[in-house]
């Protein structure tokens, strides 16, 4: 019960203006939530600038406090060098469990790395074009485009100029489509299920797979894939069974299919007749003892044969199918 009693974490949330839009704001915050307090929410641009029009509306509503940056000079950013100066005075300060960078710019990185080396955590949030370099630099990184800004600034849109959107960060796009799961997805998924599984109960906790996908992949979000929560992006992957247990918490596990269809071949050599068929009666008593199917879920030998490849079932017989390579 000690969890009950650890204090939210407190967070200083640092948002680069001239990088990021204001059509985020909403869902940004209430992502940040989820991670403990923004006590500190600071904002960083030339706030004489038409373009940071979005933020500048927004501001008494989400509390947060401008900082004003001029461009001093043409081509250099000092809204970066406020940002940075501002974070390494709060990270001093010894107030603070975590940081929130916003921004999708890859000077920020050596500051999440310097940050991460003091213990803090690290948030970041920015676009999908952000840089691998300060992806790979946050422990966690969130696409701005996951957190429901699609829609939000339609106002926005309507309110400017075209010459000005087309040059503004401060105007929403359109959400990327949701990224299909190819095979490297689907690998990284089953290798961070086995990572993540109790050796002595054969589960893997949902919660400890995602912190293990984290650990290599610190932008990996199941929203980029169109599933609001990993769980369910897991239920997508074939041969997992699923259970929760008292407080509600999901767990799965790889059913051992290689050792079922082994075991299948032996019965089905075991137990065929000249034509080519074996009893599904016969064989399913031969297979339970040693691989027992109600334990994974299945309701019958018939359901299980159903979800496995190469198995073909006519009346109460069974037979292997074999695939020829081309």
């Amino acid at each position: 019960m000690a969890s009950e009693n650890l204090k939210p974490e407190k967070l200083a949330v640092l948002i680069d203006a001239d990088n990021t839009t204001s059509s985020c704001a909403q869902g940004l915050l209430e992502e940040i939530a989820k991670y403990g307090i923004a006590s500190v929410k600071r904002i960083y641009g030339d706030w004489s600038s038409p373009l940071l029009s979005g933020w500048r509306s927004i501001l008494l509503k989400h509390a947060l406090v401008p900082i004003q940056q001029f461009a001093y000079t043409k081509g250099k950013d000092a809204t970066d060098m406020g940002l940075i100066i501002d974070a390494m005075d709060l990270l001093y300060s010894g107030h603070f469990d975590g940081f929130c960078l916003v921004s999708s710019d890859s000077d920020f990185t050596p500051l999440a790395s310097r940050i991460r080396a003091s213990g803090r955590m690290v948030y970041g949030f920015g676009r999908e074009k952000t840089p691998e370099a300060f992806r790979q630099a946050c422990d966690r990184f969130f696409y701005i485009e996951n957190l429901g800004e699609a829609g939000k600034g339609k106002d926005d849109i309507v309110a400017v100029p075209n010459a000005v959107m087309a040059a503004s960060p401060d105007i929403a796009k359109p959400a990327a489509k949701p990224r299909q799961m190819d095979g490297t997805t689907k690998n990284l998924l089953y290798k961070s299920i086995k990572d993540a599984t109790d050796e002595t109960t054969g589960w893997a906790f949902v919660g400890k797979i995602g912190n293990v996908i984290s650990e290599t992949r610190p932008d990996f979000d199941s929203r980029t894939y169109g599933y609001a929560k990993l769980s369910g992006m897991l239920r997508e992957l074939r041969g997992l069974q699923f259970r929760t247990d008292e407080a509600n918490r999901m767990y799965c596990r790889k059913i051992p299919f290689g050792d079922l269809i082994k075991l299948l071949d032996e019965a089905f050599n075991k137990f065929k007749n000249a034509k080519g068929w074996a009893s599904l009666d016969v064989t399913g008593k031969y297979v339970k003892p040693r691989w027992n199917w109600e334990e994974y879920g299945f309701e019958s030998f018939t359901d299980l044969l159903s979800k496995v490849d190469h198995v073909e079932i006519a009346n109460d017989s069974m037979r292997m199918q074999v695939s020829i390579a081309p």
